[in-house]
């Protein structure tokens, strides 16, 4: 029985990419692995990380220091609301509840709207969803209609996680 045992290689660099900690990094490679498997990956390298392939790409990182390092951009506020986790009804509704607002008043500022589809479809997602993702626009147009800023919805969003 033959094992193939293959030492993991550093082949070549891409980018580097800064992160929000000092001294981390996403580096954008290509590698041959423990199987002798060759691709393009994305590797987060830490300083104090003396395991697999990191020596060696830390030692990299050494050696050309001159390599353009890409700085790290903290995500829009777009982008963080996006990638809040969504809230099921029941955390969803005892939100606003903690929030001081009351069901009733969600469904009188839908009634508040234009009648029509929009006003239609507000009311079905606010009766029958599931779940409710912050990025959806049923959570603006709610929040404008009920005077709160977008910061307020982030806080209470982010309160009834915990629910």
């Amino acid at each position: 029985m033959t094992i193939n045992s293959f030492t993991p290689a550093l082949n070549s660099v891409s980018s580097i990419k800064a992160t929000s900690e000092r001294g981390v990094f996403i580096v954008h490679c290509n590698i041959t692995d423990v199987h002798g498997s060759t691709y393009d990956t994305d590797y987060c390298s830490r300083p104090d990380d003396m395991f697999g392939l990191n020596p060696t790409l830390r030692r990299w990182l050494a050696e050309n220091s001159s390599f353009p390092v890409q700085p790290h951009l903290p995500p829009t506020i777009e982008v963080f609301r996006a990638s809040l986790p969504p809230l099921s009804a029941r955390q969803f509704r005892l939100g606003l509840i903690n929030a001081g607002i009351s069901p009733n008043q969600v469904t009188a500022a839908i009634n508040l709207m234009p009648p029509g589809p929009d006003r239609d479809k507000a009311q079905i997602e606010w009766e029958y969803a599931p779940i409710f993702n912050r990025s959806h626009n049923l959570i603006g147009t709610i929040g404008s209609l009920l005077d709160l800023g977008d910061v307020e919805i982030d806080v209470a969003w982010m309160i009834a996680l915990d629910l």
